[in-house]
């Protein structure tokens, strides 16, 4: 039986792209205006541009990342990879330290849906994920993995069973 509140609610099966800059305080106190036009630069230059081409939807961004959705896993870990592989790239030769650097990560599952955002526990976990990579990698669930078996041109490594906080 379904309760009235939960069948007002919109909700669908989505893959959840969410990433964080790495050292962004820090970034922001060594120098606040580079730090800024640099990270405005490539969100309009390169994570805008992916998340269009692999078919995403920019739900939001937060100063340090940003929450994305995509009708597949695959196109999400796809534009997670060629993000990482820019970002890397452009950085090249950077002082380390001034160095823009992401921690992504990726679930899969249903969400609820408003006009604006997206909410729940699949971009709950995505978010725990995310807290759990190191720089410039990307973490995902074992069903995220699962779907993606077929991918040759896709590697993981399996890092084992993780707790993370407040998600069973």
């Amino acid at each position: 039986m379904i309760g009235m509140e939960s069948a007002h609610l919109k909700r669908r099966l989505t893959a959840v792209l969410l990433a964080d800059v790495v050292g962004y305080s820090r970034l922001m106190s060594v120098d606040e205006e580079d730090t800024h036009v640099r990270i405005a630069d490539y969100v309009k230059d390169l994570i805008e541009p992916k998340i269009a081409e692999h078919e995403g939807r920019l739900i939001r961004t937060m100063g340090d990342g940003f929450l994305v959705e995509f009708d597949s896993a695959a196109d999400a870990v796809y534009c997670g990879l060629e993000i990482q592989e820019e970002l890397a790239r452009r950085d090249h030769g950077i002082d380390p330290d001034r160095r823009i650097q992401l921690r992504i990560g990726i679930n899969t599952g249903d969400v609820i849906v408003d006009e604006r955002d997206i909410y729940g526990n699949s971009v709950n976990i995505a978010a725990r994920l995310e807290g759990l990579a190191k720089p410039g990698e990307i973490y995902v669930t074992r069903g995220v993995h699962d779907q993606l078996q077929g991918y040759p041109s896709l590697s993981f490594a399996d890092t084992g069973a993780r707790k993370v906080k407040n998600i069973k």
